[in-house]
């Protein structure tokens, strides 16, 4: 025997059948539907894309030439300095700061000097002295020049790199024209004192010619200076940056 429940609620009538089993327990579909809902949401950990602009610098080689050459222009200079090969005649070595006396020299000695064999402080001449100082000036003005040269290799601000290699080239200038007076003086000097070297063959040693060589090298390094304006190229690249979630952040169970 079918016995089926009938109710009225506001004058509408329903059947008991008609209606879904429920429990008031059964919140399965509320829990679903918010989970559904929450997966659609943004995550609180989520930020939006920033962009950013970063500035690329490309530096040309000419730049790092007249760095190597500055460097090389100090080996030179210390190496000419040091030296006592600068004048040389038999049993005589003349340097810029020393002159060597040799145990077999002929005599009478060159500027009529009696000193026994052996290594004296350099003679007082005028032309001596002055060479000397030119070429302590070409060594230390090339140094500043070089370690100006590197810092603004180093420098990741172009205005400060600008600057950097302005002074280097100034100062390198300065350095080249103190060598090339130094070896100009030097020779035309000495030839007015020919008659008193006692010697009928003078020669220029090595150092005098070392001093050439920095002289060339500082040459190249001003017009690497000069002539590379646009060494520095200075470009600027957009890049886009996503933040993604944070994996534990925040305390999440």
């Amino acid at each position: 025997m079918n016995i089926t429940s009938q109710g009225s609620v506001m004058g509408c009538s329903f059947e008991a059948e008609s209606l879904p089993d429920f429990d008031e327990f059964d919140s399965y579909s509320v829990v679903d539907g918010y989970h559904q809902e929450s997966s659609r949401r943004p995550s609180e950990y989520k930020m939006a894309p920033t962009t950013t602009i970063e500035t690329v610098t490309i530096t040309r080689p000419l730049k790092v030439i007249a760095f190597i050459c500055g460097l090389i222009v100090i080996a030179l200079m210390l190496m000419a300095l040091a030296s006592t090969d600068w004048l040389m005649s038999a049993g005589w070595r003349q340097g810029l700061f020393v002159h060597c006396i040799a145990d077999d020299a002929p005599t009478p000695l060159p500027f009529n000097i009696a000193d026994p064999p052996d290594c004296y402080q350099a003679r007082p001449a005028a032309y001596i002295r002055v060479a000397a100082a030119l070429c302590v000036l070409t060594l230390v003005t090339d140094l500043i020049a070089t370690l100006l040269t590197g810092l603004g290799l180093r420098s990741n601000d172009h205005r400060t790199k600008y600057k950097y290699y302005r002074v280097a080239v100034y100062i390198m200038i300065l350095s080249l024209v103190s060598i090339l007076v130094a070896l100009v003086v030097y020779p035309v000097c000495f030839a007015s004192e020919l008659n008193q070297g006692n010697r009928t063959v003078w020669e220029f040693g090595w150092a005098y010619g070392v001093g050439w060589g920095a002289a060339i090298f500082l040459f190249g390094g001003v017009v690497l200076l000069l002539c590379d304006k646009e060494s520095e190229e200075i470009y600027y690249k957009e890049r886009k940056i996503v933040h993604r979630d944070v994996e534990g952040s925040g305390g999440r169970a």
